[in-house]
């Protein structure tokens, strides 16, 4: 079974850089308010404690900023929305007016991960081990493992630089795509660029709108609870819900890929998926 994952709140943890940078261009845009953009809860039920705040904003997290502009902000015209960074993690929306300015955007991200004493740009619990076991197989002529994310391939390869992920050859980025999550497209993509049948794909997310694109395109679904409750991840009915990547282990072969998932543990709900390899 070929494995598709989420980059941002699955194997990343960028909250860090999102809040700097927007920090920093609340200095240039004085109307920008960080406060309602940044806010967040305790959720004891994720496994990096942070829940976005806003329903709004829970909802847009992992789909792509075209999408949630032409919702939330009201823009439509494709020559605006083309120059938009957008963010995974806690995704929030901001018009960058140029592209000079979404460049500097996605540097403030890396500048400012790790200013002020934050903790910058990490990888999330359990995920070295699986990426180290699957690194032999993530690339052509038959990668068994692939990135589908919402987040633009500058600010993608720059995320997964950092904490030491070799970029497999198959990423799916925005940029790749004419639907976004919740649209099975992204995950379609990936299973085509794998050689495989989506039914023969474990998709491994933490968002609700990833999880719905894995299910849409025929996929098995893993949920994470490391950015949203437990109750909003099981309303979008993933086949299994664990903590996050420390309850998934993997093992590559010559014929391809086991996993093992524990479950029943901290009130998960075990789910039905089979076969795993």
């Amino acid at each position: 079974m070929t494995r598709l994952f989420d980059m941002d709140g699955t194997l990343v943890d960028s909250t860090a850089g999102v809040v700097g940078a927007w920090e920093k261009f609340a200095q240039t845009y004085p109307g920008l308010d960080v406060t309602n953009i940044l806010s967040s809860q305790l959720c004891p039920t994720c496994s990096t404690g942070i829940s976005p705040f806003n329903e709004s904003i829970t909802g847009s997290h992992g789909v792509r900023a075209v999408e949630n502009l032409a919702k939330y902000c009201n823009i439509t015209d494709p020559a605006k929305l083309e120059v938009v960074l957008e963010f995974d993690i806690i995704l929030v929306l901001f018009l960058l007016a140029t592209k000079d300015e979404a460049a500097r955007f996605d540097q403030a991200i890396i500048d400012s991960s790790r200013a002020d004493g934050r903790k910058g740009i990490a990888a999330l619990p359990g995920v070295r081990p699986i990426i180290n076991e699957l690194h032999p197989a993530k690339g052509f002529p038959h990668p068994r493992w692939a990135i589908c994310t919402s987040a633009t391939r500058a600010y993608a390869s720059a995320a997964l630089d950092i904490v030491g992920i070799d970029i497999p050859d198959v990423l799916i980025t925005a940029e790749d795509v004419n639907k976004g999550k919740p649209s099975p497209d992204p995950y379609l993509l990936g299973a085509s660029q794998c050689g495989v049948e989506p039914s023969r794909c474990l998709v491994i997310e933490d968002a609700p709108a990833g999880i719905r694109s894995g299910l849409a395109a025929g996929c098995k679904v893993v949920g994470l609870l490391t950015t949203h409750s437990r109750q909003q991840m099981e309303e979008s009915q993933p086949h299994l819900l664990v903590p996050d990547m420390s309850s998934v282990t993997v093992k590559l072969h010559e014929d391809g890929v086991d996993v093992s998932i524990q479950l029943g543990v901290n009130g998960v709900r075990p789910g039905s998926l089979s076969p795993y390899n």
